[in-house]
């Protein structure tokens, strides 16, 4: 972050901009679709990814759901800008989530590992901190996710 009193920051961290990255709530019947990466096979996420250069929050939407799972976004609507720590990285994050039904069927592909259909209370399903302390809580509290 840029401090306003014009003090300099000795600290890299302190000046590095968030990691930005754009994903996909989708839910059906209750159940979240998550995803984990090859690099972290045991960390779930929301299918999603990092704009490239110039790209607008809604092209990288939807170039990474079909890089990633073969699909396309159905009616994506803004749910919520995430700011948290990005569980890979390990560095600042700002998330912007929509909300979307996807078609056709999502096989995962490019670097994806694997993918789940979750609740967010299972115990044997380690969901990244965004998703965990941030949409879940937006989901439920929507009604959209099952007990």
């Amino acid at each position: 972050m840029r401090q306003e009193s014009g003090a300099v920051s000795s600290s890299a961290s302190d000046e590095q901009d968030p990691l930005i990255v754009v994903a996909a709530a989708i839910v059906r019947k209750g159940h979240l679709l998550v995803v984990s990466k090859q690099a972290a096979p045991h960390v779930f996420y929301l299918p999603g990814g990092k704009p490239d250069l110039g790209e607008e929050p809604m092209d990288t939407l939807v170039r990474e759901l079909a890089e990633e799972l073969g699909v396309h976004p159905l009616a994506p609507r803004f749910l919520a800008d995430i700011a948290a720590q990005a569980a890979l990285e390990g560095v600042p994050m700002t998330m912007t989530v929509y909300e979307a039904d996807i078609e056709p069927v999502p096989q995962p592909a490019a670097e994806l590992a694997d993918m789940r259909w979750v609740t967010g209370r299972e115990s044997d399903v380690q969901l990244a901190p965004a998703v965990r302390e941030h949409v879940l809580p937006l989901l439920r509290h929507r009604g959209l996710l099952a007990a």
